[in-house]
């Protein structure tokens, strides 16, 4: 949200970029991780798939629902508080959210279960 602000994007491109971002970061951070362990590429990132699909995709889904509730928020610049305080209390709700996903889907043995047997 910050780049595509600065960049005076629009909301559709800016909550794509936003969107993208969050996947790229998220699954490269998870493969990197099973790389250092000493995992091959292919192992990587069938990992980062299944630790870190559906726990982006809550995250962003109630991330950005939440931004666009919030009036003006997705046409705040970066020097209003609107932007930032929006931006954290989205980030807030998305992450209580997110955690009791991520916690079922580890007792599943699912999501970033996947990934501990690689530590």
């Amino acid at each position: 949200m910050v780049l595509a602000t600065w960049w005076g994007w629009s909301n559709g491109p800016s909550i794509a970029l936003a969107i993208v971002l969050a996947f790229v970061f998220g699954y490269g951070l998870t493969g990197w991780s099973v790389l250092r362990a000493g995992m091959g590429l292919r192992t990587a990132a069938t990992v980062a798939l299944a630790a870190d699909t559906v726990s982006i995709l809550v995250m962003e889904l109630v991330d950005n629902l939440v931004i666009l509730t919030v009036p003006g928020a997705m046409e705040a610049g970066l020097a209003d508080v609107l932007f930032w305080g929006s931006l954290v209390v989205s980030l807030a709700v998305a992450f209580v959210v997110t955690v009791p996903v991520n916690r079922a889907m580890i007792r599943r043995g699912k999501g970033h279960a996947v990934v501990h047997q690689y530590h």
